[in-house]
């Protein structure tokens, strides 16, 4: 298929890097950024990317990842609550400034043939080209100038949060509550430059009112920083910063926003990275989509005779990657709201349960990857001293074969006789953990000895089923089972450690 011109509106990383693809793939089409900002100045402070995305960019092109890599930082992770912490090294997690990234991108599509024209507002409607590219965002108009075509749906999260940065480079990514007298906030930080680093702060709307955020949010303009808060939690954050300030960039507090799309294409007009969807921060994901994105489309646009059949591929290729994500990310952002219920357990153990905490990440793959980390957890969680931890490849049976000394039974896997006991309730539900009918569920629940959990045996009902749990658990005094199938013996094992369950009963 030969197109002669391309137009992308929107010069951020996904479009940026979708732009290069394009041009290298066609190097007579003029390809053409239309960006409404200038190439100096960008919002937002670090960028994350992890191991596997750059190995699918370096896949891509190598040369602009290898200029990416050169002027990124790495680092470790931690968790902190309190003065207990835990660190993970992690050698393969990279932080770059935006900005930087912006200019490494920039450069590499000039270098490639690519117009960059910055200061222009356009549309798709201005446009007169064989391929428009919607990269532009969150709030993109190009998606909502076609609502009808794309169908889009929006949901906004429960939490609220703010992105801000400091001149102070931290040690290690860190993940750290804070509770003050109004209520708990939670940094996820990042260094990425020998002084900066990324600082995220969130919380709950309850404490977000109790310390008259609600006020200095809705009396904040969008093109200025919230300071009010940004000195509150300055102080708040004081030991994290070493004393550092928080840094805003039009920062104020916001719900992050789930974007879906019925379809990503209309016409010649296809959407990217954000315009068409959006993952929660904490897998951190948008960068990484946006440039996923573009690969699949250049790869989609080369190998296609028409463009209706580019578009059409491009988009089966990337929706269940994207679904995936977006299901992952879901999961994780009801996590993290409701963090501050799980600071009680030991810094060790609670980062197993935040690595574990989708589903993505198995007990024994985490095992084998943090060494230094998984035998302080799981010894917390039994009781024992790290010498009796088994390795890595053991660690899901011996987890199941921990007893329960609440009920002085000898294993975590629930007896079948407890099921038809007096005091046992059986609940069977289809209810996602986090919505309105699983609330009315557990606020309505008749007083019980036992709660036993059943429902459907798929990965993503088991996952809810499980997460239900945990909410029944910090409600009630019962004793919580859940129904895991064998071959999911793993999530079942990480549920235990993350002390989401109590006992689990183990299906086929």
């Amino acid at each position: 298929m030969k197109l002669n011109t391309i137009a992308v509106l929107g010069g951020g990383p996904g479009g940026l890097y979708a732009a290069r693809l394009l041009k290298l793939s066609h190097p007579e089409a003029e390809v053409t950024v239309y960006e409404q900002g200038v190439p100096d100045k960008t919002f937002g402070f670090g960028v994350g990317l992890a191991s596997r995305t750059q190995r699918n960019l370096r896949e891509a092109d190598e040369a602009s990842l290898d200029a990416i890599v050169a002027a990124a930082h790495p680092h470790e992770m931690s968790m902190r609550v309190g003065d207990a912490a835990v660190r993970l090294a992690h050698g393969e997690l990279l932080g770059i400034g935006r900005a930087t990234l912006l200019t490494v991108l920039q450069r590499f599509a000039q270098d490639a043939g690519v117009v960059l024209r910055f200061g222009e507002r356009r549309s798709a409607a201005d446009l007169d080209a064989d391929l428009i590219v919607a990269a532009d965002g969150i709030s993109s108009a190009t998606r909502a100038e076609h609502e009808a075509e794309f169908g889009p749906s929006v949901v906004l999260g429960e939490g609220l949060y703010l992105w801000a940065g400091t001149d102070y480079q931290l040690p290690a990514a860190v993940f750290t509550p804070v509770t003050t007298e109004y209520g708990t906030f939670v940094a996820h930080a990042y260094p990425y430059a020998q002084d900066r680093s990324t600082f995220l702060i969130e919380t709950d709307e309850a404490t977000w009112k109790r310390a008259g955020f609600d006020v200095t949010t809705e009396q904040t303009p969008n093109t200025e920083n919230d300071e009010v808060s940004l000195k509150f939690l300055e102080e708040a954050f004081r030991e994290s910063l070493d004393g550092h300030p928080l840094i805003g960039n039009r920062t104020k507090w916001t719900r992050f926003r789930t974007v879906r799309c019925a379809n990503w294409h209309a016409g010649n007009i296809v959407l990217l990275g954000d315009s068409a969807h959006t993952a929660h921060y904490s897998i951190g994901s948008g960068t990484k989509l946006a440039m996923e994105d573009a690969i699949a489309l250049d790869k989609a646009v080369l190998a296609a005779d028409d463009l209706e059949s580019a578009l059409t591929a491009y988009e089966e290729e990337r929706r269940p990657a994207v679904h995936y994500l977006q299901t992952i990310a879901e999961r994780s952002m009801a996590w993290w709201d409701d963090f501050p219920e799980r600071t009680s357990i030991p810094v060790a153990q609670l980062l197993i349960a935040y690595m574990t905490r989708a589903g993505k990440v198995s007990l024994e793959r985490f095992a084998e990857t943090a060494p230094q980390v998984v035998p302080a957890g799981l010894a917390a969680y039994a009781g024992v001293t790290v010498d009796e931890v088994p390795e890595p490849a053991e660690v899901t049976e011996w987890v199941l074969a921990q007893p329960l000394a609440a009920r002085r039974l000898p294993s975590r896997i629930a007896p079948a006789e407890l099921h038809d006991a007096t005091g046992t309730v059986e609940i069977h539900t289809e209810a996602r953990p986090w919505s309105a009918e699983a609330t009315g569920l557990v606020e309505g629940l008749r007083a019980a000895e036992t709660y036993w959990l059943t429902g459907a045996d798929d990965r993503e009902a088991v996952l809810d089923r499980l997460d239900l749990a945990e909410r029944i658990r910090r409600s009630s005094p019962a004793i919580v089972v859940a129904e895991v199938p064998a071959a999911m013996r793993d999530v079942a094992a990480a549920a235990l450690v993350s002390e989401r369950v109590d006992l689990v009963a183990i299906a086929g």
